[in-house]
């Protein structure tokens, strides 16, 4: 099963000069955690999650009205490609410990967004998406 065949397509982005603020009420109104950051041409630049508006954002008390997506997001995404095998995508979930991953095009640019869910109803028997759940759910120790 490739990808392609269980992403979901049609995935809103923000940009990078975008204000917190309106990237934030993207997501409310989306009902979305995590919004890849798209520059020119739709190509990926990053990613911003409503942790990271939380954690980066809020707890440094910047205003969300004057700091921008590219203050808060994330940069070097794990992706994956929509021709590729969706075994290849669970396996870099499990490696990284993410429960989604941004699908681009052979030329970069965003089409989708595949997450643990979507994988686990294109897995007939359930063992790719099961395994990549347990995976990823490892505990992570808090830093203290």
């Amino acid at each position: 099963m490739l990808v392609s065949e269980v992403m979901t397509r049609g995935v809103a982005c923000v940009r990078p000069n975008e204000t917190l603020r309106s990237a934030a009420a993207k997501m409310r109104d989306l009902n979305v955690g995590p919004m890849p950051v798209c520059g020119d041409e739709d190509k990926l630049v990053g990613m911003l999650t409503d942790r990271d508006v939380v954690v980066r954002a809020v707890a440094e008390g910047w205003d969300p009205n004057e700091r921008h997506v590219s203050d808060a997001m994330s940069a070097g995404i794990v992706y994956c490609f929509e021709d590729q095998d969706a075994e290849e995508a669970a396996w870099k979930m499990r490696e990284h410990q993410i429960r989604r991953l941004v699908v681009l095009n052979r030329d970069k640019r965003l089409v989708g967004i595949v997450s643990l869910g979507d994988l686990a109803v294109g897995d007939a028997d359930g063992r790719v998406a099961c395994q990549a759940l347990h995976d990823v759910s490892e505990p992570a120790a808090p830093t203290r």
